[in-house]
């Protein structure tokens, strides 16, 4: 395969065309792969390809143990379980089950026209990363997570055929214990290789190292902060120009008159502009409106990217704020890497057409307006999609240490100021995407470093301002949100007194999965614990649960049902009391085989086929006119009369009026009794109607259902009860 040329030529002035002009030659596509268990020398032959972006797994012909790595997360959580002894604990990063330490990639290119620097970007690869061009050693980065940037300038051949190596780990263990390489109790295997893409950018002096767009949607103005570097050996003249176009038709906004200066050799200068957009079209995930920013040196161009939208949380009013009006979350995670250990995940995380309909096509019908990007980032062209598509984007880094007893009490190995570095690259990476909203320290961790060292760190270096949220430690900012993972069915799970639904009906406030109480705003981005494989068997936490709610003999087709039935009622439930600033279900795409201990809810992980359960009943939960019956009694006496509680929320900004209708349908979907009543309910607001019912005098299976309809919409509520004479 040929290296794709990019040329990007930006005019800035209406009579002439500046000579800036950054070549980009992508370098995805098949590579040759080896292994090794020594760091050096490189392989002598190389008898197998890999794509990249992908992973090893992906080489043809395979590898034997790929992926085989116990980390320490999972075998402390082998050993709480009873499945290895104490003794089996280590402190280290985790145990290889492989013979070998080492991936190397090899491809040649060819070089575009010559230009003064030559830089080598790998947007992410793991577990570390080494660099040769032409046999010449360019460097390391031993990130896993956050993009490397390698100058190659000195090695490269402009004239003729170039040859690059890279060296990534095969296991986390190859890395120092200060590098963070992911954390995951739950994670069976660790799979090496360069997940995301790799090109070399080319360009003249002064070049362009970063460039950051914070929109100001109160001025419909945007802030500029542009990195320039002079990479020669003498002086080099900068004429910094700025040009906002629309992304789609390039229909120009606004322009900068030149900002000039000289900057000395190897001097890097940061310059810091504001940039009118008259008449600005807001960014949201309804009208996901994108514009470009063009970036020129006189050697150097640019174009970024970017949306004009804020997004705030606020602890008084406990809710989330997208461009200045509440704005209630509504979504699912992603584990991707997670799912890069399913057997079926191949290349699909790499295929446009699968991601597009993963991140665009599936949210829209399930009414999601956002994700968490759970336990380890996604590549760079999934938060490109987010951004096209429309969606909110709570970005955490690949960090779940929990509690320090969890695993068995060792050391963390990492320290505050690795870890800064660490989040200031991840935020450099992701800080002008709209769609990224949310800057998530890490998962269910308790751990004072982040919010007395890390947060406060970093947080300035976002000019956005984005909020952080810490998990279960105390919130870093006094305005950042924090996540609760109420797990109702988890205590089944732990052998504690089964849950029943039935329970939901007394409870009125918040029932807390975190052990940090607060009174800022709350994001449910986990709840459930009733996860099943996509074939119907439960997964490794859910075996007792299934058999205290269905039996030991149930059958695939019957938990699926249950499942789906179950996730759209607590999602009903959850939504209903607004207690939440954001309801995110866990979880919408992660590994599922025998052995995971979790899994998604999709029937053909290829064509992404939902189950139909979990598509009708958790798809009508979240609709923005939502209803919930609050009732969850199996069974009613024939004959008998009672009230019903049916309450509604209306995520939308415009107010909802129409007709709720209650009733019990007969299992062949015949209308045997009802009751309606008006509904109105203010934009964000939400209601509580008590419509009386008689229930149908013939016993057997009924459907209850409250319909609420208006404005073209429908959303439906509904419990499966049986009536009974006698009851």
């Amino acid at each position: 395969m040929k290296p794709k040329l990019t040329f990007v030529v930006v005019c800035l002035a209406a009579a002439a065309c500046l000579r800036a002009e950054r070549v980009t030659l992508s370098l995805d596509g098949e590579w040759e792969i080896a292994d090794s268990e020594a760091a050096g020398p490189m392989p002598a032959s190389f008898n197998r390809k890999a794509p990249v972006p992908g992973l090893a797994n992906l080489a043809n012909p395979s590898f034997e143990d790929v992926d085989l790595f116990d980390s320490r997360e999972v075998i402390s959580n082998r050993i709480r379980r009873g499945l290895l002894p104490p003794s089996a604990a280590v402190k280290n990063a985790g145990v290889s089950r492989q013979k070998r330490n080492y991936f190397w990639y090899r491809r040649s290119f060819q070089a575009p026209a010559r230009k003064q620097v030559a830089i080598l970007k790998i947007n992410k690869a793991q577990f570390g990363t080494a660099v040769w061009l032409n046999g010449k050693p360019a460097g390391e980065n031993l990130s896993c997570f956050t993009a490397g940037y390698f100058n190659v300038t000195e090695s490269i051949n402009w004239a003729g055929e170039n040859r690059l190596a890279i060296r990534v780990g095969a296991h986390p263990g190859v890395l120092p214990e200060w590098i963070p390489a992911g954390t995951d109790f739950e994670k069976n295997k660790w799979t090496p290789g360069i997940y995301d893409s790799v090109s070399l950018l080319a360009s003249d002096n002064p070049v362009v190292e970063s460039v950051q767009v914070a929109p100001r949607i109160g001025t419909s103005e945007i802030v500029v902060e542009t990195k320039v570097k002079n990479y020669s050996a003498s002086d080099a003249a900068v004429q910094l120009r700025q040009r906002v176009k629309e992304w789609r038709g390039g229909a120009r906004t606004a322009e900068t008159r030149p900002e000039k200066g000289v900057l000395k050799p190897g001097e890097e200068r940061t310059f810091t502009q504001t940039i009118p957009i008259p008449k600005a079209r807001l960014w949201s995930p309804e009208d996901p409106f994108l514009y470009a920013l063009e970036t020129s040196t006189g050697g150097d161009d640019a174009t970024t990217r970017f949306g004009m939208r804020e997004f705030r949380f606020d602890t008084a009013t406990r809710r989330a704020y997208l461009n200045g009006k509440v704005y209630f979350l509504r979504g699912s995670n992603i584990t991707l890497h997670r799912f890069f250990e399913d057997p079926h995940c191949r290349n699909l995380p790499w295929r446009e057409d699968w991601v597009r309909k993963l991140l665009g096509e599936i949210p829209k019908r399930m009414h999601w307006n956002t994700f968490r990007f759970c336990i380890g980032p996604a590549p760079e062209r999934w938060f490109e999609i987010a951004d096209e598509v429309g969606l909110l984007i709570q970005n955490e880094y690949f960090m779940w240490t929990g509690h320090p007893s969890w695993a068995g009490g060792y050391e963390r190995s990492w320290k505050s100021d690795a870890l800064i570095r660490e989040y200031a690259a991840w935020m450099r990476d992701h800080w002008n995407h709209p769609s990224v909203a949310i800057w998530d320290a890490n998962n269910e961790s308790y751990d004072p470093i982040y919010a007395d060292e890390v947060i406060p760190a970093v947080r300035k270096l976002d000019l956005s301002n984005r909020p952080w949220e810490n998990s279960y430690n105390a919130p870093a900012g006094p305005d950042d949100p924090v996540e609760d993972h109420p797990y109702l069915f988890s205590r089944t799970g732990f052998g504690g007194k089964p849950f029943r639904m039935t329970e939901l009906e007394s409870m009125r406030t918040r029932e807390s999965g975190s052990n940090t109480p607060s009174a800022h705003a709350v994001i449910n981005n986990e709840y459930g614990w009733i996860w099943l494989n996509r074939d119907g068997t439960p997964t490794e936490l859910t075996g007792k649960v299934y058999e205290d709610l269905l039996g030991a003999h149930a059958t695939p087709e019957q938990r699926l049902a249950l499942n789906g039935y179950l996730l759209g009622g607590l999602t009903e439930f959850w939504r209903a009391f607004r207690n939440y600033a954001g309801v995110l279900h866990f979880v919408y795409l992660t590994s599922s085989y025998p052995g995971a201990y979790t899994s998604d809810h999709f029937r053909d992980i290829e064509t992404l086929e939902l189950d139909p359960a979990f598509s009708d009943y958790v798809g009508e939960a979240f609709k923005p006119l939502a209803v919930y019956i609050s009732f969850w009694q199996p069974s009613l006496a024939a004959g008998s009369e009672r009230e019903f509680a049916v309450m509604m929320v209306n995520d939308e900004h415009k107010d909802a009026e129409g007709r709720l209708t209650l009733a019990f349908e007969s299992a062949g979907g015949a209308e045997a009794v009802r009751a309606e009543k008006r509904f109105a309910i203010p934009a964000n607001g939400a209601e509580t109607y008590l419509l009386r019912l008689r229930t149908p005098d013939a016993e057997g299976d009924y459907l209850l259902k409250a319909t609420a309809v208006g404005g073209g919409r429908q959303t439906l509520s509904r419990r499966k009860v049986t009536v009974k004479r006698g009851e």
